[in-house]
């Protein structure tokens, strides 16, 4: 629980009030169609029964983000009473609120996010669960600039944490375009709220650059007869299913069926951190780090593929050996067994940490 000051409420107290009844939005015929219409897969919290059958199967529940490693997390950043820090990757607040209940009373934490739709949700709730502005603060910002943060606490920080996963929430809402799952524009952004599109960028480049973000961002083994094809085709490729069709056919002589669709998340892998200049914001992110901690001072990042892992422990490894961390994480840490059951998105997470000299 929460510090116990008679003006604020508990996480306890709030999630114990009946929640309002809100009219789900109605639909034709016996089952939704629409994400917009699925009215489970929004709310999932108001169907713990749901929730936990499609769990106990070994998936996440769409319209849910699982923080992963969370007790890992927490350990290795030795959170404690009255410590300050920051979540770079707010999304959903499943490790913000998992570490404001470590640190409170008498901590402060910011979460920075550059989904504007996100942030405020995430605010929204947080803010209805008595964490004002002196516990927890939003920041709408790339986590490149977290610099910034230094205006709220010039002497640096005791932690900070960067989960570097897309959120489970754009991946499963079609109209983000993150997933070939549903039809949907091919979007891809982070901030949909400025830039071209991923889309708009295929209309643009050329075979040769397409080849060389396939191979950089996702590793993908046929990349250079797909990047050949979706050049081709590109005029079909504005729409996720459209990609996704013209990905599948140009393996299915190839490779079975399951291996075209890794190909088919590795393209849309390496398309959206190429839009969103995501590598560019790591590196931005890792030089900037050790100027924000404070000594003895945590970092902890999750990463999901290699390039972001590779970029993340040559980072720790250098800044050690030129003494301005005291030490860091050789072997990256896993998620659990259990965890991968409960949360597949988990089982490709590795978790580093490093400590500032």
């Amino acid at each position: 629980m929460y510090d116990k000051q008679p003006s604020n409420k508990s996480v306890i107290d709030i999630q114990d009030k009946p929640v309002k009844h809100k009219r789900r939005v109605r639909y034709k015929g016996t089952h939704p169609r629409k994400f917009s219409e699925k009215y489970k897969e929004l709310n999932p919290e108001q169907y713990p029964d749901d929730v936990k059958k499609v769990q106990d199967r070994g998936q996440t529940p769409a319209g849910m983000h699982l923080p992963i490693c969370v007790n890992e997390i927490c350990e290795v950043l030795q959170l404690g009473k009255g410590k300050s820090g920051i979540d770079c990757t707010l999304g959903y607040g499943g490790h913000s609120l998992a570490m404001l209940k470590r640190i409170l009373p008498g901590g402060f934490l910011i979460g920075i996010d550059i989904d504007q739709v996100e942030l405020e949700k995430t605010q929204n709730r947080f803010h209805n669960l008595g964490l004002n502005d002196t516990k927890f603060l939003t920041r709408r910002m790339n986590f490149s600039n977290i610099k910034d943060c230094l205006n709220l606490r010039p002497d640096g920080f005791d932690f900070i944490l960067a989960d570097l996963g897309v959120s489970s929430m754009q991946l499963d809402k079609p109209e983000r375009g993150f997933s070939f799952k549903n039809t949907a524009p091919l979007d891809l952004r982070m901030d949909n709220s400025s830039g071209e599109t991923a889309a708009v960028m295929l209309m643009r480049i050329n075979e040769d650059f397409l080849v060389n973000i396939l191979i950089e961002n996702a590793d993908e083994p046929y990349a250079e007869l797909l990047g050949k094809s979706i050049i081709t085709n590109r005029i079909n490729c504005q729409s996720t299913i459209g990609l996704a069709s013209v990905i599948m056919e140009t393996l299915q002589d190839k490779v079975n069926e399951s291996d075209c669709k890794l190909s088919v998340r590795r393209v849309f892998q390496a398309l959206r951190i190429e839009l969103n200049k995501e590598f560019d914001a790591l590196n931005s992110l890792l030089h900037a780090i050790p100027h924000c901690l404070k000594s003895k001072g945590r970092i902890a990042i999750l990463t999901f593929h290699s390039g972001e892992d590779r970029r993340v422990k040559k980072s720790f490894k250098r800044l050690t050996e030129e003494g301005l961390y005291a030490q860091c994480i050789r072997r990256p840490i896993r998620a659990s067994f259990q965890e991968q059951h409960d949360n597949p998105r988990s089982s490709s997470a590795k978790l580093r940490w490093a400590e500032k000299a």
